[in-house]
């Protein structure tokens, strides 16, 4: 494990954490720590809202992380549905039919043979082989939607 200590605060990393971030992943992450604790500087510093006009004081790095959150999710509303059907004619236009913001894209199956494969795995009656494939593949998640 890897332990970083950031003033009175101490984050442990598991190897494991490190050895799936892609290398490009890393210096990304690194980059913009760089960032942060340049702007954060010794005495903090006071973030303000432009459209809001709000200002927070800033001073560790949870407060960082905490403000980021709750800034990414002003205005957001989060709604999940396993598929259209539970929507209703008013949610469906919004998010699906109104041509001004949808987007169409064409898939093209280049091997049929693998992709019933896999649909065969992931959507079959069989739970072991999905198991199977989840627990092969997880590690390679780059973006996953629980």
């Amino acid at each position: 494990n890897v332990l970083i200590q950031v003033n009175d605060t101490q984050i442990e990393l598991s190897l494991n954490l490190l050895e799936n971030l892609s290398a490009y992943d890393y210096s990304q992450l690194l980059q913009e720590h760089l960032n942060l604790k340049t702007a954060l500087g010794e005495n903090g510093v006071v973030l303000t809202e432009e459209n809001e006009g709000e200002s927070h004081s800033i001073q560790t790095w949870s407060q960082v992380l905490e403000f980021m959150v709750s800034f990414g999710k002003k205005g957001m509303y989060i709604q999940r549905y396993k598929g259209l059907g539970e929507m209703n004619p008013e949610q469906l236009w919004e998010t699906t039919l109104d041509p001004t913001i949808r987007t169409l894209k064409k898939v093209k199956v280049e091997d049929i043979v693998e992709s019933d494969g896999i649909f065969t795995i992931l959507m079959g009656d069989q739970v072991e082989p999905r198991r199977n494939f989840i627990v092969e593949n997880a590690l390679r998640v780059k973006n996953l939607d629980v």
